[in-house]
């Protein structure tokens, strides 16, 4: 059965063959951010899905961010921003991950939180899991917990899913 956000996403998803080469099928959730009763829906279902089992929320550069704003705002939990390498002042924890021509650099501020906190990660996408896993690491170097996963897509011929171990993820639709 389909949730209410995983008819506004399949109704919504604009997808672009070729981009941003040939042979990519790029599928692009702005519409759905766009739209104001497709949005809520997908925070209520992030937030609803977890409530209760985080104390904080992160959101991955720069999308995530838009979703871990407005779940910590409607779970009343403070907000991580997990940003690209170099963006941060202070002293942060960095972590290192393979792209699919490369590698790039995830960091995250330290003692934002207390020690065990339980942090729900969101972002917009699950792909091939480098960049979730990655914050999964930064966020038990930290000293936290990672109580879940949350997305919006997961593209399950990736099977990014894999590289997240036993950590509870919840898709709201799959492709």
């Amino acid at each position: 059965m389909n949730t209410p956000a995983a008819t506004h996403v399949h109704t919504l998803l604009a997808s672009y063959p070729d981009f941003p080469q040939p042979g990519i099928l790029f599928q692009d959730l702005n519409p759905v951010f766009a739209n104001a009763a497709a949005f809520r829906s997908i925070i209520d279902e992030l937030t609803g899905q977890y409530l209760g089992h985080f104390d904080a929320v992160a959101g991955i550069e720069a999308r995530g961010f838009l979703l871990a704003a407005a779940v910590g705002y409607a779970a009343n939990v403070p907000v991580l921003a997990v940003r690209k390498g170099g963006k941060l002042p202070g002293s942060v924890l960095a972590e290192e991950y393979d792209l699919e021509y490369g590698s790039a650099r995830l960091e995250l501020e330290i003692g934002q939180l207390q020690p065990g906190a339980r942090v729900l990660v969101v972002d917009d996408v699950l792909a091939t899991g480098g960049t979730i896993a990655a914050t999964a690491r930064l966020i038990e170097r930290a000293g936290y917990s990672l109580s879940g996963v949350g997305v919006v897509l997961e593209l399950t011929d990736l099977a990014g899913r894999s590289r997240l171990g036993e950590s509870a993820v919840h898709a709201i639709i799959s492709l």
